[in-house]
């Protein structure tokens, strides 16, 4: 079983430009997205990924990602419940760890999130200065919501 441990944030300023290490488009949409469980397609990239999730229990949920041809991942996106989301994706490294820094395209144009992943709940991490709001756990930012 794969876990997810994470924690979102808003963020305030685009100070993550400067420290971003690459950054990458990312088309994504979801074939399923009820609360207990989602399924996310995704092309990052010139990849194609599809994405099973569970319920959040806090900043922790089961997750299963396996790749699949990026011609598959397209036409499961016109599948998908409106809308696929756009967003361009950041890695921006910190304080010894990754964050994702992903800024919103087309209608969720001036959203930008930064997502962080951990090994455990009780992980310290130290906060960027670009960060704003802690939005983890509120359904209204959860890609599958937006």
């Amino acid at each position: 079983m794969a876990l997810e441990i994470e924690h979102k944030y808003l963020v305030k300023n685009d100070g993550f430009r400067k420290l971003a290490s690459s950054s990458c488009r990312i088309s994504q949409g979801y074939l399923c997205r009820e609360p207990e469980r989602t399924v996310r397609v995704r092309i990052k990239g010139e990849k194609g990924f599809i994405t099973v999730k569970g319920k959040n229990d806090g900043a922790t949920r089961m997750e299963f990602e396996y790749e699949v041809g990026v011609g598959d991942a397209l036409e499961m996106l016109r599948m998908c419940v409106p809308p696929v989301l756009e967003k361009t994706r950041y890695l921006v490294p910190f304080e010894g760890h990754v964050w994702e820094v992903d800024e919103f395209h087309g209608a969720l144009e001036g959203l930008v999130t930064a997502e962080i992943e951990l090994s455990s709940e009780e992980e310290s991490y130290a906060r960027p200065p670009f960060l704003g709001e802690d939005v983890t756990g509120n359904p209204a930012y959860y890609n599958s919501n937006l």
